[in-house]
């Protein structure tokens, strides 16, 4: 249900930009942690057992045949968007949910260091 809802936002938004004369190269990535979701509404050879799921999920396969957007999978660990559902992790996971989500700072740090070491070496 959650991937149907995402993907009609996504059919509504690629509408609205073609409307503004902004033209729209290439599907969306949508991205879930769910494999079996991923799974259902990207092959079409799965079956589903529910009558409710099995409505929501083919207009996902349908978008999906038509290219507006690839469902793909992502591990949770790897799931940036977790972090506004889910508490954070403790530890070494933690280290590296962070250091994904700020490369940025972290990529930051990482030249400047590498700058200091070559001007420090060259006195």
């Amino acid at each position: 249900m959650a991937m149907k809802t995402a993907t009609e936002y996504i059919r509504g938004l690629r509408y609205k930009l073609r409307m503004m004369g902004i033209p729209i190269i290439g599907p969306c990535l949508t991205y879930g942690d769910n494999n079996a979701v991923v799974t259902n509404s990207t092959l079409p050879d799965s079956v589903l057992k529910k009558k409710s799921n099995s409505i929501a999920y083919n207009f996902v396969r349908e978008g999906a045949a038509r290219d507006e957007w690839r469902c793909r999978y992502i591990p949770t660990d790897e799931n940036l968007s977790d972090l506004c559902t889910k508490p954070l992790a403790f530890g070494e996971k933690r280290i590296k949910f962070c250091q994904r989500l700020l490369h940025h700072i972290y990529d930051t740090g990482k030249h400047l260091a590498r700058g200091a070491t070559r001007v420090l070496g060259g006195i």
